[in-house]
C-alpha cells in the first residue's frame, strides 16, 4: 500500500504525507468485558434536508441507529443524547427524546445497553425564577425517559447553574430527582471546558469545595446512583474522588485525556468508561478492554496509548467543538457520506486542525480504509481551498 495526499502545515506549506496501514481491528466484541464501558454517539447529521443548518435539527436517523448497532457490535453501551450528540449545540429536547425514543427501540431486540441524557434543556436558563422551576424541568424529562424504558443519566443544568445560591440549592434539587427514579441514575459532572455556562457548578468555583458536595450527594443516595461521570480532564481529582465513592458506586471516566490509565487502574481502584472519545476511536477501544479482559494489560496499552494524542487534539481547547472531531472521524471511517453536522458546526474546527486530526488518526492504525479516507480527507481539503493531490 502506498498511499499519499499533501496534508497543509502551520507554515502554509504543504507536506506529502504517506498513510500507513491500519491495525484492523475486530468489528464485533465476543466475550464479556471487565469494564462498564460506554460509548456517548453522535448524532448524524441529514444533509440533503431543506432546513436551516444553524436553526433546526434535521437528522439522518437510519445512519444515526446504524452508528449506534455499530457501538453494540462492539460490546458497547451508548450514552443517549449527551452533549456528543450535540445536546444542547443543536439537539434540542423534543429532538433527543425522539432519539431516545428510537435508540430505546432499536436496542431491545439486541439487549442493547443504552442509557439515557436527562436534564432541564427545555427550561431557558434566564426563564428559571428559582429552584422549583429546576425541579420541574428535572422532572418531566425524567417521567418521559422512564415512560419509554430508559435508564437515567441526570445531565448537569445550565437553568440550576444560574440560579443556585450555594451548595444546598444542589442538594435540594438533586435530593428531589433522585428521591423519584425508579433505577438508579448516572450522574454526570460536566465541566466548565466543556459548557462554559456549568462554571461553579455544585455550588463553588473551587473544584475541591465542588467535589465535597458532589461526594455528599452521591453517597447520601447512594442507593439510588450507579454511578457518577466527571468531565474534569483532571486524572488526579478523578482518582481521589473515586477513592471517596461509597461502595457499589462507580466512577464512570469523563477524562479524555487520560482514560487508559484511569481504565486500567492503580491495582486498588479503577473507573469504568463513558467516553465521547470512544465514538471516534470505537474498534481500538472494544480490542484494549477485550485484552484488558483477558488479563493483558499491556496490549490493552499497546492498543489505547496511541489513540490518547488523538484524543487530546480532538478535546483540545475550546473543548466544547470537540463534536467536529467526532464527526470527521465517522466521516472518514465510512459511517457517514458527509461531514455534515447539526448547526453547521462542521465550520468549528480549522482546516489544521482536521489535518492534524487525520494525521494522529493514521499513526494509531484508526483508519479502517486508508484509500477511502483519504478520499474523502482530499474533499474535504478540496472545499476548504487546498489541492491534496
Amino acid at each position: 500500500m502506498d498511499i499519499t495526499l499533501r496534508l497543509p502545515r502551520a507554515d502554509r506549506t504543504l507536506e506529502s504525507y504517506r498513510l500507513s496501514p491500519p491495525r484492523g481491528f475486530p468489528a464485533r466484541t465476543e466475550r464479556p468485558l471487565t469494564r462498564v464501558a460506554f460509548a456517548a454517539a453522535h448524532t448524524v447529521a441529514d444533509p440533503l434536508a431543506d432546513a436551516d443548518p444553524w436553526l433546526d435539527a434535521a437528522i439522518d436517523w437510519d445512519r444515526t441507529i446504524a452508528f449506534r448497532e455499530h457501538l453494540w457490535d462492539l460490546g458497547f453501551g451508548v450514552a443517549e443524547a449527551m452533549d456528543t450528540a450535540q445536546r444542547g449545540m443543536g439537539l434540542d429536547w423534543p429532538a433527543s427524546l425522539e432519539l431516545i425514543r428510537r435508540s430505546l427501540d432499536a436496542a431491545r431486540p439486541r439487549g442493547g445497553l443504552v442509557a439515557c441524557g436527562v436534564g432541564t434543556d427545555h427550561l431557558a436558563p434566564d426563564d428559571a425564577r428559582g429552584i422549583d422551576d429546576v425541579i420541574r424541568a428535572y422532572e418531566e424529562q425524567a417521567e418521559a425517559v422512564e415512560a419509554l424504558g430508559g435508564r437515567i443519566i441526570l445531565m448537569a443544568s445550565r437553568a440550576l447553574a444560574r440560579v443556585a445560591r450555594g451548595p444546598d440549592d444542589y442538594l435540594r434539587v438533586y435530593a428531589h430527582v433522585l428521591g423519584r427514579v425508579r433505577e438508579p441514575v448516572i450522574i454526570h459532572w460536566l465541566g466548565a471546558m466543556f459548557d462554559p455556562a456549568l462554571a461553579g457548578y455544585w455550588g463553588s468555583d473551587d473544584p475541591d469545595a465542588a467535589m465535597d458536595t458532589a461526594v455528599s450527594i452521591i453517597n447520601d443516595f447512594a442507593s439510588r446512583v450507579d454511578g457518577v461521570k466527571i468531565s474534569l480532564l483532571d486524572k488526579d481529582k478523578e482518582i481521589a474522588m473515586r477513592r471517596r465513592l461509597a461502595p457499589g458506586v462507580r466512577m464512570y471516566t469523563g477524562d479524555d485525556f487520560n482514560y487508559a490509565e484511569l481504565i486500567a487502574g492503580d491495582g486498588a481502584h479503577h473507573s469504568d468508561a463513558l467516553l465521547g472519545i470512544f465514538d471516534a476511536i470505537a474498534p481500538a477501544a472494544a480490542a484494549a478492554l477485550a485484552a484488558l479482559a483477558e488479563g493483558r494489560e499491556d496490549v490493552f496499552h499497546d492498543i489505547l496509548g496511541p489513540t490518547v494524542p488523538l484524543s487530546r487534539h480532538i478535546f483540545r481547547a475550546p473543548t466544547r467543538f470537540y463534536k467536529t472531531g467526532v464527526v470527521f472521524m465517522a466521516y472518514l471511517n465510512g459511517h457517514q457520506d458527509h461531514f455534515t453536522m447539526i448547526g453547521g458546526q462542521e465550520s468549528a474546527r480549522s482546516t489544521l486542525h482536521l489535518a492534524a486530526l487525520f494525521r494522529l488518526a493514521d499513526r494509531a492504525g484508526l483508519l479502517r480504509d486508508p484509500a477511502a479516507a483519504a478520499a474523502r480527507m482530499r474533499a474535504v481539503l478540496a472545499v476548504r481551498g487546498v489541492d491534496a493531490g
